[in-house]
């Protein structure tokens, strides 16, 4: 009897890959996640406030790639939305545990802990368990934010800096005359800012990145795009400036949308240098076009910004210094030259996560990046991976016996943060570990 998959992270992509190692017949498998009551949930979806909500529809939320209406039915049972609504993500929480329970028998063992090394024959945990593997999965999720340049947390009171918003409450104590910082102005800053507004924080909320760029909202009634499902015959950099004048023309959402299909496949196709180059010129404004807001969520950020209780900015932090109980930041805007100051009462870290493996503080992704066990990707947007999901090793080979899936692939893969994504990648992946890629109608 060989030994189980041991999945190292119980938020959506490991929990998708232990229920679809389950669907297919698989070997036993092992879920270990460090916080027991994030297990089928992660961070994304065990977020408190209703007012957090998917920016997908719901028709586009199953966790399986083989039944596109599974999630749809799930909410039919409760009487709780229909293909085309946007449910809070607590809800889409519930969703994914129910699933794994409805399919875990003996064949799965769920254990609370932290997983602190990886080996030939196992994990280890931080309590000193041992669980044997066959094979092991990374399935860690985003790595927490890095601290913004100019910002020293320890030249701050206590309180002020907050660098992880999922674990904080960044309203508290404070009142209607009081400011509050959020470095980032994507998804994150948003959830941020919904949260300071249902908390009944009544002062004032100022939203700064490089750009000042917000995410915008999903419209109905616009024309389908009309991208090519094949590649091109031009190169990631060609397909780049074609992307910029294509939204010049006709604006970036229906740039991105065109490009969705074939993404994967050109980011595959080309070299670091290439990749580099879209991250430096198109990043910024795919992110926006490409992770959309529900209307009530826009609806509701809409409200904030016209009433004046919350501003987006485009400038760059300066430094950060301790004045009386909060901060003061000097700060440059975009396009100009002085530095301006602007006192807050609290700065909230919401630049989103990272993927710099050289940067973490996380112990697992240290050891085994010291060990050569790991690398980063070129870009350093994560953990390197081949095409298969098998972690590639510091000297460059393809590890049969340790895979990685979800966002910390995305320098292989680029478009791997959302559900859609990452239900394929792990059905992929379950269907190679389980022997079964007759799954799907490939043939014998």
């Amino acid at each position: 009897m060989t030994d189980p998959v041991v999945i190292v992270g119980g938020g959506f992509s490991g929990t998708l890959l232990a229920i679809n190692l389950l669907r297919f017949g698989g070997p036993d498998a092992v879920l270990v996640e460090r916080a027991g009551d994030r297990i089928a949930r992660g961070v994304a979806y065990s977020a408190t406030e209703p007012a957090h909500l998917l920016n997908v529809r719901a028709a586009g939320m199953s966790a399986f790639p083989d039944d596109a209406g599974h999630f749809v039915r799930w909410l039919g049972t409760r009487d709780a939305g229909s293909a085309q609504t946007f449910v809070p993500r607590l809800l889409y929480g519930e969703y994914l545990r129910e699933t794994l329970d409805a399919v875990r028998d003996a064949r799965l063992t769920l254990i609370e802990g932290d997983v602190v090394d990886v080996d030939a024959g196992g994990v280890t945990l931080a309590d000193g368990r041992r669980v044997a593997a066959d094979s092991i999965v990374l399935a860690t999720g985003n790595l927490p934010p890095h601290t913004p340049p100019g910002v020293d947390p320890a030249l701050l009171p206590s309180g002020r800096y907050i660098d992880d918003p999922w674990r904080s409450r960044p309203g508290e104590g404070l009142g209607a005359e009081d400011v509050v910082v959020l470095l980032g102005t994507g998804l994150t800053a948003i959830d941020v800012a919904l949260q300071l507004d249902a908390s009944g924080f009544a002062g004032t909320v100022l939203a700064m990145s490089r750009r000042g760029l917000k995410p915008r909202r999903h419209r109905d009634g616009l024309p389908p795009p009309t991208g090519e499902t094949d590649l091109p015959g031009v190169p990631l950099s060609g397909i780049v400036r074609q992307l910029r004048e294509r939204a010049a023309r006709e604006g970036w959402r229906a740039a991105v949308d065109a490009m969705r299909p074939i993404t994967q496949r050109l980011w595959s196709a080309s070299d670091a240098a290439t990749r580099k180059r879209f991250l430096r010129h198109v990043r910024p404004f795919w992110d926006v076009h490409r992770h959309r807001l529900a209307p009530p969520v826009a609806d509701r950020i809409d409200m904030l910004v016209e009433s004046g209780r919350l501003r987006f900015v485009a400038g760059k932090v300066a430094s950060v210094t301790a004045e009386g109980a909060g901060v003061c930041i000097q700060w440059r805007p975009r396009h100009g030259d002085d530095v301006e100051p602007l006192r807050a009462a609290r700065i909230v870290n919401c630049t989103g996560p990272q993927g710099d493996l050289t940067r973490t503080d996380d112990t697992l992704l240290r050891t085994l990046a010291a060990r050569g066990a790991i690398r980063p990707d070129p870009l350093r947007l994560g953990i390197d991976v081949d095409a298969q999901s098998r972690v590639i090793d510091g000297e460059g080979r393809a590890q049969d016996a340790l895979c990685c899936i979800g966002p910390m692939t995305r320098g292989g893969l680029w478009e791997v943060v959302a559900v859609p994504d990452i239900r394929r990648q792990a059905w992929d992946l379950a269907r190679r570990l389980s022997h079964a890629q007759w799954v799907g109608g490939e043939g014998l």
